[in-house]
């Protein structure tokens, strides 16, 4: 029985992989990519030669029971397109799986987008939820925001670009004109913070349309910041 690697890449810079994963990614035979196409880019940059093998929200049903008699023969490595894998991305029915036949199962931290967000907002750090990517529709948002609206603690959300407007004026709708930071395309070339209220924020990028991936953050409710 092999070893399943859960193993965090970079969110952006290239260089933000710590040296133990790059040791277990050219270790192992067999590496799960979300995006063999994106995840080939960084193991090419790297000289990694494993086999790579498409694991994604997609497949994941088949190819879980695949990679399950992979790690029978040997060790698995997973990855996903930017950050942990298991946050957001597909990793923890394998895990689960994983477990239960006996396996065992090693994390390699590293790059993630919600600490990288959080200790850069200047919002509080103490504590915080991370609430994933928030529901497109909109009576669903409102509610899912009803529900986490006397939270103290700092809310932090993965977001697409093209909803980002009607996000932020949902949030104000509901939450109310608190501070929020907008984080995006975090450690790369044209990293962005915006900070604000979230009225101003909705302001600001209605002249200033989003490119790249967002993680948005809102003050607790009792937050003074």
């Amino acid at each position: 029985m092999g070893t399943l690697f859960i193993i965090a890449t970079p969110i952006g810079n290239l260089e933000d992989i710590t040296v133990r994963a790059l040791r277990i990614l050219r270790g192992v035979p067999v590496i799960a990519a979300e995006d063999t196409r994106h995840s080939r880019k960084l193991l090419n940059h790297y000289d990694i030669t494993a086999q790579l093998v498409s694991y994604h929200d997609h497949n994941k049903q088949g190819m879980t029971n695949t990679l399950l008699k992979m790690l029978e023969r040997g060790d698995v490595a997973v990855i996903t397109d930017a950050g942990t894998p298991c946050i957001s991305d597909p990793g923890y029915e394998l895990v689960g799986r994983a477990l239960e036949i006996g396996a065992q199962v090693d994390v390699i931290s590293g790059a993630n987008a919600i600490t990288t967000a959080l200790c850069a907002s200047g919002l509080p750090s103490d504590g915080f939820r991370f609430l994933g990517f928030p529901p497109r529709k909109e009576s669903q948002l409102k509610r899912f925001l009803d529900g986490v609206s006397a939270a103290s603690e700092t809310l932090i959300f993965y977001e697409s670009p093209n909803r980002l407007l009607k996000t932020l004026a949902i949030l104000n709708e509901v939450l109310g004109a608190r501070q929020a930071v907008v984080a995006i395309e975090l450690t790369k070339f044209f990293e962005q913070f915006q900070r604000g209220t979230l009225p101003e924020l909705a302001i600001f990028f209605e002249t200033n349309p989003v490119r790249g991936e967002v993680t948005l953050l809102v003050a607790g409710q009792s937050s003074s910041v």
